[in-house]
């Protein structure tokens, strides 16, 4: 069949019958022939490999998914907005999905957007904006913190050194981390049997960890050796990737939404989408809500420290030392968007994050790397870490109740916007 010809009997369908149902089928073909374009857009599929194998002998251009994508917001737009607060959600999420992809796309054929636009129309956000000001007020308060003297970020990189897994113990640690993270995280959030996962060791990656969900309750967790891995990512891995970040929300839109519901949109995720903004976002906070208060650092220097051949009685001066840093976070958004925005040159972002990283020239390098190649998708990680925190936060004051809020954004169909 020509692709024209079932691009006709598609939207054919829709028109006839225009319904949810309906519209998530179509969502999810449109989601599949962008990937057919763009080997990065698909972050994950677990549903019909026949419906794979059917979308890509189409082969549908960028203008034909344009087109198509129009139709079916406009078909989406003359259902009733539901009454039902979960069905709402599954609404506006196909609509705000549905939008993302056009913009993608409009992307892909040469349409421009300023960082914040990008943003907006992939992510349904815009981070803040930030005077240099901001972060040399808080690179102050880091020098103060920083052993010995002379130039901050020569400093910080010596006191990192001192921190390092070394690769023969990266697994034995990283698996301790894993385990201590599901073990907390089963406490208050019911897993389905079976779930699991797999751990690589991978190079040449623009990334640090990448959780590829497998679908059935299964992940394949890669970690990136590239570089030095310091002591703080066993925990930020195995929490962020698995337990309970990206493994969990994964596992519980399968099993609540997917299959207990029946709602196709959720077999396929877009990685250039309002969806991201929700998974990583939820991951960076489900770290911080695993281990509250000063539990981190306990854990730390009863377990992972000596794990990693550390001293532990560093582990309180080293975690204050990152708190600092971690105030830093939104300059890597400022030198994307600067970068992005054709103000700066690939040089300029790197003495940035380099500085205000701060970073040595090798990790602003592959930070630079990442930020070309995912553009504004960098402020998925402290922006949709912030507006969790906040969504979770103001609806629950007790430890117990946050963690109710926090299950019930990882197992719905919540984006940005409904934040």
């Amino acid at each position: 069949m020509k692709p024209l010809l079932l691009l006709a009997l598609m939207m054919s369908s829709i028109q006839n019958q225009p319904d949810l149902d309906t519209i998530a089928d179509h969502y999810v073909r449109l989601v599949l022939a962008v990937g057919v374009r763009d080997p990065d857009y698909v972050d994950a599929y677990y549903g019909p490999l026949q419906l794979k194998k059917e979308v890509k002998k189409q082969d549908l251009s960028y203008d034909q998914i344009r087109k198509e994508t129009e139709n079916v917001l406009t078909q989406l737009g003359t259902i009733p907005t539901p009454e039902d607060p979960m069905i709402r959600l599954r609404y506006v999420f196909l609509m705000k999905q549905l939008q993302a992809i056009r913009a993608f796309v409009e992307m892909r054929v040469g349409n421009r957007f300023s960082f914040d636009e990008e943003s907006l129309a992939l992510y349904n956000s815009v981070s803040p904006h930030f005077p240099e000001e901001h972060f040399a007020r808080i690179l102050e308060q880091l020098n103060s913190e920083l052993p010995g003297k002379g130039d901050i970020q020569e400093r910080y990189e010596a006191f990192q050194k001192e921190f390092v897994i070394p690769k023969d113990k990266l697994d034995f640690v990283f698996q301790i981390a894993l385990k201590e993270c599901r073990v907390r995280t089963k406490k208050r959030i019911s897993l389905p049997a079976g779930e699991s996962f797999t751990v690589e060791y991978v190079t040449k990656q623009p990334w640090g960890g990448y959780n590829w969900y497998q679908g059935n309750f299964h992940s394949l967790i890669q970690v990136n050796t590239d570089l030095p891995i310091y002591v703080d990512r066993a925990v930020d891995l195995a929490g962020h990737e698995g337990y309970p970040g990206h493994h969990v929300y994964n596992v519980l839109l399968e099993q609540e939404l997917l299959l207990k519901r029946k709602w196709n949109e959720f077999s396929v995720y877009p990685l250039f989408s309002p969806q991201s903004l929700i998974a990583e976002g939820s991951a960076n906070y489900g770290v911080k809500i695993l281990f509250p208060g000063n539990e981190r650092v306990e854990f730390e220097e009863r377990v992972i420290f000596p794990a990693a051949g550390l001293n532990p009685a560093r582990a309180a001066q080293y975690y204050k030392v990152r708190e600092l840093t971690s105030k830093l976070s939104y300059a890597g958004n400022e030198a994307a968007r600067r970068l992005l925005d054709g103000e700066w040159k690939d040089e300029k972002a790197i003495n940035w994050l380099q500085k205000y990283s701060p970073s040595s020239r090798d990790r602003a390098a592959k930070r630079l790397d990442f930020i070309k190649k995912y553009r504004s998708y960098v402020i998925n990680y402290n922006l949709g870490e912030d507006l969790i925190k906040r969504h979770v936060e103001s609806r629950a004051k007790d430890y117990e109740a946050q963690w109710k809020e926090f299950a019930a954004v990882l197992g719905s169909p919540i984006l940005p916007s409904g934040l």
